[in-house]
């Protein structure tokens, strides 16, 4: 009885042994390049962008996990003083910030992390000149959007000469001088703009 079990057994452990019909390789198999990262390239603008009245300007989006600049226009009135001048600009800056990306961006990959109003004040009296006083205090912000509100300013006309920012929020407390770096706009969501407070006048 044993040795018939056995013998019946054979027909099935060949079975068993030849598997699915796969034969075992050692040589890696290709299944070609792992899926690619979101291309962050800006789409053309249209027609109603490139005709746009205003001063030509750039805006930093967020894409991946970087900055990235793309072009927009801010209208500030003609005659506009200086210092007015400064805060419609950074207002309309922020403005452009805080508006959802066009179709073609959002497609691409753009996006933003600024939120709510664009309120700019200038400086108070007890303020270093040239600084804007933001609705929001810049320590409120989260890291992305104080990355693109940074960089965004620092790249325009209300930047101070060596490209850095004065920014404070509404409350008391003192402006601080922000600076829009390498590593800001590669990391943002780790990497927070370098600051050093400055002293008033």
């Amino acid at each position: 009885m044993t040795v018939r079990r056995r013998l019946l057994a054979l027909p099935l452990l060949a079975v068993l042994l030849a598997g699915c019909g796969i034969r075992a390789t050692e040589v890696p198999t290709d299944y070609g390049p792992a899926p690619s990262r979101v291309r962050c390239v800006a789409p053309e603008a249209d027609s109603s962008t490139r005709s746009a009245p205003g001063t030509p300007v750039r805006i930093f989006l967020l894409c991946g996990s970087s900055l990235v600049a793309v072009d927009r226009t801010v209208r500030v009135p003609d005659g506009t003083a200086g210092s007015d001048r400064r805060v419609l600009m950074a207002r309309g800056l922020l403005t452009l910030l805080a508006a959802p990306p066009s179709a073609a961006e959002r497609s691409a990959g753009y996006t933003t992390d600024v939120r709510g109003g664009a309120e700019v004040k200038g400086p108070r009296s007890d303020d270093p000149e040239g600084t804007l006083r933001l609705g929001t205090a810049p320590g409120d912000l989260t890291s992305y959007a104080l990355a693109q509100v940074v960089c965004t300013l620092a790249v325009s006309a209300v930047a101070e000469d060596d490209g850095s920012v004065l920014l404070a929020g509404p409350g008391e407390a003192a402006p601080r001088r922000y600076a829009c770096t390498d590593e800001v706009r590669a990391r943002p969501g780790t990497t927070e703009p370098p600051s050093t407070p400055v002293a008033g006048d």
